[in-house]
């Protein structure tokens, strides 16, 4: 690829990087350079200082040491305006969209004086219809952001992006929420956008993503870089071994053995689910596959006790459910990963030992009104401990942790518990590839345990290759089941878009 006439020094250039959090080093010295035209994959290990890296890059963090410069010319550290006025857009891992405003007013915040809010909003609302259009990124320009779904969400961070025509643009993740479709066809037009000279970082832990779509690798561990190497002269394998730091062993998971129903769903109806018929047993592992916001969370709340069915029966280990509440799908032993570990999984002002406990320091560390806690640090030190949470103690507050070690917390947290059912929501969004192995490898010890698991994933990968039972929802109706291997990729993916459904539902099989 022609990287046009930026020549050695590139469009961007990091220089001796090194950024601290009191006695963690998330960046040690690290440099790198990005050339016109050239998308480069930033990969490493949950806590490896990735995103650090990038947020001192768009000027949320300032380093400790080293220097940026754009287009040849320094950029004033910690000043998010100073990035974006010298070209350089950043699309986060989290979102940050303001939740009662609409999805146009998200995307045009701050490209126009406060003045003037309101005015050429329909220039604003065709350019936004076109971009959706070319980057395959649907959504309402004109709905609220809160009532959107996660995936509907990074798509406004996306296009928020886009509208402000970056030529530096990082990708946090870009694809976790996406469905592969979707993910190839902003994969196909960042080509085209990079063939006219846009200039891409994406960090992903997806490393087909990574292969089939990126120039040059820069890989991450422990806050320095251990190899930078051209796509095209590396392959997965070494990829995830210089992440890692040593080969990683490909899992190939066993069918379990499927014992008694321990949660069964006949004709229910609750928010957007419709008519939904289900048995969850013991043993085994079921996935849902489904293109996001089409009634994965609802089934999840419904079986978590955040939502009750509105019709139908509902059964756990044999006995209808009448009050159901979080509280009484605690006592039923539901464990729960919930899909958005920062709105729903963690409080993150708290610590991680309040964190550790959220759902069980009443009836497991409280004695007489009073909580024990000694013993809740001892249990976050053994959480820690034996989930690989890489943190500076347990009273750090959990925002301060990268994505993948809060979901190690979580997933921690839930699986000590020892669940009878186990929801696991999205489990491995944003994790690297060592990490996804240990929690996948988790999940399989809870279903051989006897729990009856519930995995939902946009990632039909991830699907195809844990689950016993794979389940399709599209507009809140649920496909029969299909053993593990009696469908493909191209089969389900017609469920996921409807196409199985008759007006009958899941009959239809």
């Amino acid at each position: 690829m022609s990287f046009g006439q930026d020549g050695a020094e590139g469009v961007l250039r990091l220089e001796g990087i090194t950024k601290r959090f009191g006695a963690l080093v998330a960046n040690d010295g690290i440099s790198l350079t990005l050339h016109r035209g050239e998308v480069l994959a930033l990969l490493g290990e949950n806590g490896a200082g990735k995103t650090t890296l990038m947020n001192i890059l768009f000027g949320h963090y300032v380093a400790d040491q080293g220097s940026v410069s754009v287009f040849g010319q320094p950029l004033p550290p910690g000043q998010p305006k100073a990035a974006l006025a010298a070209g350089v857009g950043m699309v986060h891992q989290h979102f940050t969209l303001a939740e009662q405003m609409s999805v146009l007013d998200n995307i045009t915040l701050g490209t126009q004086s406060l003045w003037r809010l309101g005015l050429g909003q329909g220039a604003a609302r065709a350019r936004v219809a076109q971009l959706s259009r070319d980057f395959g990124l649907a959504v309402d320009p004109m709905a609220r952001v809160a009532d959107l779904s996660v995936g509907e969400r990074q798509r406004v961070e996306i296009l928020k992006a886009l509208y402000r025509d970056a030529r530096i643009l990082i990708l946090d993740e870009p694809t976790a929420v996406l469905t592969p479709q979707e993910a190839e066809a902003l994969f196909q037009t960042l080509r085209l956008a990079t063939a006219r000279g846009l200039s891409v970082i994406f960090i992903s832990h997806k490393l087909h993503e990574v292969m089939g779509h990126s120039d040059t690798c820069v890989v991450l561990r422990h806050g320095r870089v251990v190899g930078q190497v051209a796509t095209r002269d590396t392959d997965r394998a070494r990829l995830a071994a210089m992440m890692v730091g040593g080969d990683l062993a490909e899992a190939s998971v066993a069918p379990g053995v499927a014992g008694p129903v321990r949660l069964s769903l006949r004709g229910v109806q609750a928010g957007p689910l419709r008519d939904v018929t289900l048995d969850l047993r013991g043993g085994q592992i079921t996935g849902l596959a489904g293109v996001s916001g089409n009634g994965q969370a609802a089934l999840a709340d419904l079986i978590g006790g955040m939502r009750a069915p509105e019709r139908g029966e509902m059964r756990i280990e044999g006995q209808a459910v009448t009050a159901w509440t979080p509280r009484a799908a605690l006592a039923a032993g539901v464990g729960r990963i919930p899909e958005d570990r920062h709105k729903t999984g963690t409080v993150g002002d708290f610590s991680l030992a309040e964190n550790a406990v959220l759902e069980t320091y009443a009836s497991r560390f409280a004695r007489g009104g009073f909580v024990d806690w000694a013993a809740v640090r001892r249990h976050t030190e053994a959480l820690i401990s034996g989930y690989d949470v890489r943190c500076p103690g347990p009273e750090a507050r959990i925002r301060l942790l990268s994505g993948g070690n809060m979901q190690k917390l979580i997933l921690g947290r839930v699986l000590e518990e020892a669940p009878g059912i186990l929801i696991a929501n999205q489990p491995v969004r944003g994790l690297d590839v060592g990490a996804i192995a240990y929690v996948h490898a988790q999940l399989v010890a809870a279903r051989d345990a006897g729990a009856a698991v519930l995995l939902i994933s946009e990632d039909l990968d991830e699907v195809m290759g844990l689950s016993d039972e794979i389940h399709v929802i599209s507009e809140g109706r649920l496909s029969p089941g299909f053993a593990r291997g009696s469908l493909g990729p191209a089969q389900i993916g017609l469920w996921m878009a409807g196409q199985g459904f008759s007006d009958g539902g899941a009959d239809a099989a």
